[in-house]
C-alpha cells in the first residue's frame, strides 16, 4: 500500500462511450502492469529461491471527473425492462443508450450530473470492494454536507439516499455501479447536482419501483455552483481515501 498520489483529470462534457473507452484504457494499462511485475516475481523466485526486489513499476491511480450528454446505462445484471422508452423513442429524444459492464441496473447521465470514475489500484488501497463502495458513498455523504443535506445509506441498496427509512419520502441524489479487473476499478458514480431529473421518469432507476430520483438543487430549491461541487468531491475524496490528489 505504498502508492495512494491519485492524478485528477477534468475530461468536461463528454460523449459515454468516448468516456468508457478511456477508462478502459487506463484499467488495461494497470492491469498490463500487474502481469509484467507478476512474471518478473515468478522469474526471479524460480531462479534465486528469494524474495523478488521492489523496484518493478507501479501502477497508476486516477480519478476522471466528467458530465455526459443525456445517456441511459444498464449494468451487466440489469433488466432492460426497466427502460421505459422504445429504441425509436430514446432517438427522437437525442438520447443514448448502451449496455455496460459495471454492477448496478438502469441509470440516467446528464448535463449538470457530475460523474466521477476512478480508476484506482485497490492493491494501493485495501482489497475490499464492499469497503470500497462504503468509502464512495462516504465521500458523496461528506460532501452533500457541505450543503446542509443529510445523505445516508438504503440497506441493500448502493447509492446515497436521502430519509430512506422514511416510506414514501425515499429518494436517491446519488447512483454507484463498478467495476474491478485484477484489483483496478472502473465506473464510479453519479451526483445530481443541477440536473434535469425528468429524465428519469422514462426509467425505473436502478430498477428500484416506488422510489424519487432527487438532487442538490431540488434539495436547496436553488442551482448550486457545478464547479464547487467538484472541488469538495475531489477534498472528501482525499480524506476518506487517504489520498494524495494532484490535477
Amino acid at each position: 500500500m505504498d502508492n495512494r498520489k491519485v492524478i485528477f483529470k477534468d475530461l468536461g462534457i463528454i460523449d459515454y462511450k468516448k468516456a468508457w473507452d478511456y477508462q478502459e484504457e487506463l484499467l488495461q494499462q494497470n492491469v498490463a502492469i500487474k502481469s509484467a511485475n507478476r512474471k518478473l516475481q515468478e522469474a526471479y523466485t524460480a531462479t534465486t529461491h528469494d524474495s523478488p526486489p521492489t523496484t518493478h513499476e507501479k501502477t497508476t491511480n486516477y480519478f476522471l471527473f466528467c458530465e455526459h450528454p443525456a445517456v441511459y446505462t444498464l449494468g451487466k445484471s440489469g433488466n432492460i425492462g426497466n427502460v421505459l422508452m422504445s429504441e425509436q423513442e430514446l432517438a427522437a429524444n437525442d438520447i443514448q443508450f448502451f449496455n455496460t459492464n459495471r454492477g448496478g441496473d438502469i441509470t440516467f447521465h446528464g448535463l449538470q450530473q457530475i460523474v466521477g470514475y476512478p480508476i484506482l489500484d485497490l492493491e494501493n488501497f485495501y482489497t475490499d470492494i464492499g469497503k470500497y463502495l462504503r468509502n464512495l458513498e462516504e465521500v458523496i455523504i461528506l460532501t452533500i454536507a457541505e450543503y446542509g443535506i443529510k445523505g445516508e445509506r438504503s440497506s441493500g441498496e448502493t447509492g446515497v439516499w436521502i430519509e430512506p427509512g422514511v416510506l414514501g419520502k425515499e429518494r436517491k441524489i446519488c447512483a454507484i455501479g463498478v467495476r474491478c479487473s485484477r484489483w483496478i476499478t472502473m465506473h464510479g458514480f453519479a451526483l445530481n447536482v443541477n440536473t434535469d431529473l425528468s429524465y428519469f421518469n422514462n426509467i425505473i432507476p436502478c430498477g428500484i419501483q416506488n422510489k424519487q430520483v432527487t438532487s442538490i438543487e431540488k434539495e436547496l430549491g436553488k442551482k448550486v455552483d457545478y464547479e464547487e461541487v467538484k472541488k469538495k468531491i475531489k477534498n472528501n475524496f482525499e480524506k476518506v481515501f487517504e489520498a494524495e490528489g494532484e490535477w
